[in-house]
């Protein structure tokens, strides 16, 4: 049997009440629950244990005299009116930050969300919006979020547009309990990705942000960006359904996209609408590129991509199923129709290995 006790995730170290107070009031922000210890001796013994250690600045000069072996995840913390004796020891500890409270809360707010998560990282993120009213994007961005939760990417669909009919409608989940957009508005800074996922309705292990049926209908940008960045640190993948307006919110979610696809019916009217937006979106989104929605009928989807000055990302057929499924909160493409081989030509293109 094993009688060691588990690692904990974070380990504080202080001997000063207020320093400890302030810590531990951040650290029940970010539903982390530190080790403390208040001795040197301690303290080195619990030295390579967790993934984040906190050291007060009132152990981190005695630390320093010690030499401690090198380990990543070292935080020193102290005040606006230490002086530069706080640098001194946290260069000495080989401490990866200093954090000067009140000021560097956010900062170390966020360093105990990671440690959370486990680590920092990145999800592969996918924007899905219409060139024009009615392109299919949000059965797209749909499409995309099941396929993946079906490879077994850990997936989360996030519904960005509070003025759309939805996206947990066509998944059938419109009444299972679980917070909604209006519940999050007040989210800023880093928000812990282990309880935003555990907060949030799924439909067969696929995570959906999506909205309620109140009169919220804006998103602060920091809002977006807090919870989008919470999705890529807990996930493989973020599919983003997105409006086609200009909107600080939105524009959030574009920059923060690994890649943005532009669903565009092939049209003349659909390829002039799209035309006009695609200018402003390429001034936010880093990487655009055109979902070729056919159309009859119809112009080329070659034609629709060089109209645009637009890489062509794939071309997507029509389903005649798909409409009514969406409606009964059926959306469930057959693995041999249009809609499922685009939805497998972008994780194939974005994300060319399964997740271990």
């Amino acid at each position: 049997m094993d009688t060691n006790p588990p690692s904990p995730s974070v380990l504080m170290a202080t001997t000063d009440e207020t320093l400890l107070d302030d810590f531990l009031r951040l650290a029940a922000a970010a539903s982390v629950t530190p080790h403390v210890e208040n001795t040197l001796t301690n303290l080195r013994r619990q030295w390579h244990r967790g993934s984040l250690v906190v050291i007060g600045r009132d152990l981190a000069e005695p630390l320093a005299l010690l030499q401690p072996a090198h380990r990543p995840g070292v935080v020193v913390v102290g005040s606006a009116a230490d002086g530069d004796d706080l640098y001194r020891s946290a260069f000495d500890i080989g401490a990866d930050l200093v954090c000067r409270l009140p000021a560097d809360e956010p900062l170390l707010a966020g360093q105990l969300a990671d440690a959370l998560d486990g680590g920092t990282r990145t999800a592969v993120t996918l924007a899905f919006v219409g060139g024009c009213g009615g392109a299919g994007s949000t059965t797209l961005a749909a499409a995309v979020a099941l396929l993946g939760n079906r490879w077994g990417f850990r997936t989360m669909l996030i519904d960005g547009d509070p003025l759309g009919g939805g996206i947990e409608l066509a998944l059938g989940i419109e009444r299972d309990p679980g917070d909604r957009w209006p519940k999050l508005l007040n989210a800023s800074g880093r928000v812990s990705a282990a309880a935003l996922r555990s907060a949030l309705p799924s439909v067969d292990g696929l995570t959906v942000l999506s909205w309620d049926r109140s009169d919220v209908t804006v998103l602060p940008p920091d809002t977006m960006g807090s919870v989008i960045g919470a999705a890529q640190r807990s996930t493989d993948l973020v599919v983003l359904d997105l409006p086609r307006r200009a909107d600080p919110a939105v524009e959030e979610g574009f920059v923060r996209a690994t890649a943005t696809l532009l669903v565009v019916p092939c049209d003349v009217r659909s390829v002039a609408a799209a035309k006009r937006f695609s200018g402003p979106l390429r001034s936010v989104a880093g990487d655009v590129r055109v979902v070729a929605r056919a159309s009859r009928p119809g112009l080329s989807p070659t034609d629709v991509a060089t109209h645009l000055s637009l890489p062509l990302a794939t071309k997507l057929g029509l389903d005649p199923k798909i409409p009514p499924a969406m409606d009964a909160g059926r959306l469930t493409p057959h693995p041999r129709s249009p809609l499922t081989r685009a939805a497998t030509n972008f994780l194939t293109l974005f994300t060319p290995t399964h997740p271990t």
